[in-house]
């Protein structure tokens, strides 16, 4: 079962964060463009578990474009409607893992044991990177007029690599670098913003649920790894 909500897992977040582009998004009022980004999510989910004719994943399709209808429909925005239909999502493909466990085994890759592990890593990298610019961008939109100038989409672009590096410390169990981590920008964000008080707090809010969200994803992400068989590169628990 967890192998198969591991493929799933990481078809969600490719056909949500990687291939659903701006257009998409801006367009998803247009019976057009939920169309295509439901075609995308189900040729994702074929790919991902190895499944080209299972009525799962159409089921799984249409449960996907209700849940992102209904939101786009109703006009939610804003941090908890974004927490809430991932949350939906999330819980449509556990349901789905939990009804039919043998997706994965039964798939066309079910004799690679390593690849969920692979899958599990990239889904949480996605998740940890891409999602979590969303949810701090939802997070920080209120206090957007205190943003730092800077460079254009300079902040979430660190902001992505910052998660990314905890991402990447807490696989390899090195979790004290996150703290030299944390020195280095307070370092280096210190003059820009110090003489600014509505500045100083924005940084430190947007700094604070960054790390947050990545050590919340990161963890998870270890702890779903650990339920599979490990990669080689992974440190194996004591």
């Amino acid at each position: 079962m967890i192998e198969t909500f591991t493929a799933l897992l990481l078809a969600h977040t490719l056909a949500d964060f990687i291939l659903q582009t701006d257009w998409m998004v801006l367009h998803k009022r247009h019976p057009r463009a939920l169309l295509l980004h439901g075609a995308i999510v189900l040729v994702v989910a074929q790919l991902c578990t190895g499944q080209v004719a299972a009525w799962q994943l159409l089921a799984l399709t249409a449960l996907h474009l209700l849940i992102d209808a209904t939101k786009t429909y109703a006009s939610f925005k804003g941090l908890w409607p974004f927490l809430a239909d991932q949350s939906a999502h999330l819980a449509t493909l556990a349901a789905l893992a939990l009804y039919s466990p043998d997706l994965w085994s039964t798939g066309q890759w079910s004799g690679q044991p390593w690849l969920p592990a692979l899958m599990a890593t990239l889904a949480g990298l996605i998740l940890t990177t891409r999602a979590g610019g969303f949810a701090i961008g939802f997070l920080m939109e209120p206090w957007s007029d205190a943003s730092p100038k800077g460079l254009a989409n300079g902040g979430r672009t660190i902001g992505i690599l910052e998660r990314a590096l905890i991402f990447l410390f807490v696989l390899v169990g090195q979790q004290a670098a996150i703290g030299f981590l944390i020195g280095a920008k307070s370092v280096l964000r210190f003059g820009s913003v110090s003489d600014d008080r509505a500045v100083s707090e924005y940084v430190i809010i947007g700094t604070l649920a960054s790390f947050g969200w990545a050590l919340l994803t990161s963890y998870a992400t270890l702890a779903l790894i650990q339920s599979l068989p490990l990669l080689a590169i992974m440190p194996q628990s004591p």
